[in-house]
């Protein structure tokens, strides 16, 4: 028996599994097919929220400057989001569905840099002014509110953003983030089988 093994060819010699590139493109596709369908229907769900809140304004009219102060707020950090997202179509809507691995690639990678920006920057300043708005809403019906019945309130409001915040948001970012990374590793892959 020798203790020479010849590591590298047994290496070369495992089957490795590459898709076609029609396939990963295909892939890419579905993928940006799923993800515009589901900003358009955040957007709309976000839309429909202003609107609400908006008509609960005009309906109840609030006596309190701090409340109207909070409905503009929670309205601006609905809208910039619902504006920043709307930016994102531009790499979702693609006009040549048969685009070839390096120009999918290409807009996989710009899409990845904006939803970084996105899940960092943008929704940690959403989340403030949604903080910021909904405590200054509630400011009225708090003050009218016995103290340990404010105090409830305020604490079942500051905690659902916080699970918002610090549990569900980093739960769908890593899993927004694997399937985005692993479609990009396929088609880098596969950029490099073809230049080679």
């Amino acid at each position: 028996m020798t203790d020479n093994i010849d590591f590298k060819k047994y290496w070369n010699k495992q089957k490795i599994e590459t898709q076609s590139p029609k396939e990963l493109i295909e892939k890419a596709n579905e993928f940006k097919r799923k993800t515009r369908i589901k900003l358009i229907i955040a957007n709309i769900a976000l839309l429909l929220t202003c609107m609400v809140i908006s008509f609960v304004w005009f309906y109840y009219q609030p006596e309190y400057l701090t409340t109207k102060i909070g409905i503009i707020i929670i309205i601006i950090a609905i809208l910039i989001y619902v504006v920043f997202q709307s930016s994102l179509t531009s790499l979702l809507f693609t006009k040549n569905i048969q685009a070839n691995a390096k120009e999918q690639l290409l807009q996989l990678l710009k899409l990845k840099e904006k939803q970084r920006f996105q899940q960092t920057t943008l929704l940690n300043g959403y989340f403030f002014l949604l903080s910021l708005g909904l405590g200054l809403y509630m400011y009225e019906y708090a003050v009218r509110m016995t103290l340990p019945w404010a105090i409830l309130s305020y604490g079942l409001v500051l905690f659902w953003i916080a699970l918002n915040a610090f549990y569900f948001r980093p739960k769908a970012i890593k899993k927004q983030e694997a399937r985005l990374n692993k479609l990009i590793a396929q088609l880098e892959d596969l950029k490099e089988q073809l230049t080679d």
